[in-house]
């Protein structure tokens, strides 16, 4: 089909991107799995809470570890062998968490080992964009790709309940390992490193590593306030994923409607996603819809905290996730235009990597100082209400950007958090993207983890 100054591209692009889409998916499911059974997972291996949440914190650790290489090697060896590499990593040790099921060591060496892979999956969202998709469509090629880390928490966290009451554990790990090698396969059966013609005229390729905009970033007192925000932010979701079960069966929840609120969670800041961000592109304002934004996530957050009823809790989770993860494509938006000319690389993935960072304190903080005798986690909420309230005063403070025509160039409106952060030198999307993305990608962040969800990888 015809593009731009006699351009062409390809619509198996679209299949290259679902593929990418499935690796992105599965990766998050194997990182989140355990979140919403972890009272049952730790009386099913005979070991502590912490010891299943590990499960899913490990995610973020080797997120950390592992970001800069996997960017190296899906910068110098191509989409292909980078994603191949996180792909054959997610199938291989997602298959043998469910064929040594019953043994807790090998369960956590099998899921350490599919950890390493998410970076060289959720590192190449905006290599797949540059390389196969023109220069106005890569947000949206971005934001479509990057929808996998949410769809991986939406089935780790609101899924897996079910499976493990009805197959018990060590299937539903099963279950989970054939769908990863099942996608894998798809992943190098179809994928294809670049099309015949580039999408694009020259100039415009991107590249995955921008190493040279991080002193520059670094060095904005207003990013460096961003920074202290997504610290806390995307930190908390990574958190609040890992820990959705621990937090509400003090008030007599059962993992079923643990996971319900985690995906509620998720699939409303989903909408959130696209919603405010459009809403900011319409207005052409970023702090505005910023600080309402994070004054809006403090009522969902106090009723996930403290409400009693499953319903309640249900729509604060709701809410919670609506505005959270609706600052996520905001917030690198946001950040790449306080920074620039740096490359959006930098600021993205900056912002990712504090919130894989924090997940793990707040996680391991979230732990430490639970009810010994109840389990309740009221009182961390408490405190990470508390340091949302301090969100909103520092948000505050941030100035409206100026938007040069050419700095319109990260993630767009729907662009799920960690949209270009994916790509960073620097460590990026994770569990809690999320949950990440990764973890906290969810985050984005989380997720990665966080990201949140990644989480958010996250998120995370």
């Amino acid at each position: 089909m015809p593009a731009r100054e006699g351009l062409k591209v390809y619509r198996y692009r679209w299949v290259v991107l679902f593929v990418f889409l499935l690796q992105l998916t599965m990766t998050n499911v194997v990182w989140i799995t355990f979140a919403p059974i972890t009272g049952p997972a730790a009386r099913f291996y005979g070991v502590s809470d912490l010891s299943i949440g590990l499960l899913s914190m490990i995610f973020m650790v080797t997120f950390i570890l592992f970001s800069v290489p996997a960017s190296w090697v899906i910068d110098t060896y191509g989409l292909k062998v980078g994603v191949g590499v996180g792909a054959a990593l997610t199938a291989v040790f997602g298959l043998t968490r469910g064929l040594f099921a019953t043994d807790y060591r090998l369960v956590l060496a099998s899921q350490v080992l599919a950890s390493v892979g998410q970076p060289f999956i959720a590192n190449a969202v905006t290599t797949v964009a540059s390389k196969w998709f023109p220069v106005d469509e890569r947000a949206t090629a971005s934001g479509v790709g990057t929808l996998g880390m949410f769809f991986g928490q939406i089935i780790g966290l609101a899924v897996t309940p079910y499976l493990a009451a009805g197959l018990g554990i060590p299937r539903t790990l099963l279950v989970y390992g054939v769908a990863g090698i099942a996608a894998a396969g798809a992943f190098f059966l179809l994928a294809r490193e670049k099309p015949p013609t580039p999408p694009c005229l020259p100039g415009e390729e991107e590249r995955s590593l921008a190493l040279e905009g991080l002193r520059q970033v670094l060095a904005n007192p207003q990013f460096r306030l961003l920074l202290v925000i997504y610290f806390i932010g995307l930190g908390a979701f990574n958190a609040i994923s890992t820990w959705i079960e621990d937090i509400v069966r003090p008030r007599g929840l059962d993992p079923t409607q643990a996971g319900l609120i985690g995906g509620a969670m998720v699939v409303s800041g989903i909408l959130g996603a696209v919603v405010i961000p459009l809403l900011s592109d319409k207005a052409m304002k970023r702090k505005p819809f910023f600080v309402a934004a994070v004054a809006l996530c403090l009522p969902g957050l106090a009723g996930l905290s403290f409400a009693g009823g499953y319903g309640l809790c249900l729509a604060s989770a709701a809410a919670f996730g609506f505005f959270l993860l609706g600052l996520g494509p905001l917030g690198f938006q946001y950040g790449a235009e306080l920074t620039y000319p740096a490359p959006e690389a930098a600021s993205n993935g900056l912002l990712l990597l504090v919130g894989q960072i924090s997940g793990i304190a707040f996680i391991l903080g979230m732990d430490r100082f639970k009810d010994p005798v109840t389990g309740s986690m009221a009182g961390s909420m408490a405190a990470i209400v508390g340091l949302f309230a301090v969100c909103l005063a520092l948000a505050l403070f941030l100035r409206e950007p100026v938007r040069p025509a050419s700095a319109a160039r990260t993630a767009g409106p729907g662009a799920a958090p960690g949209v270009e952060a994916a790509s960073a030198a620097a460590p990026a999307a994770g569990p809690g993207a999320g949950a990440a993305s990764g973890p906290g990608a969810g985050a984005g962040a989380a997720s990665g983890p966080g990201a949140g969800a990644t989480g958010p990888s996250g998120s995370r």
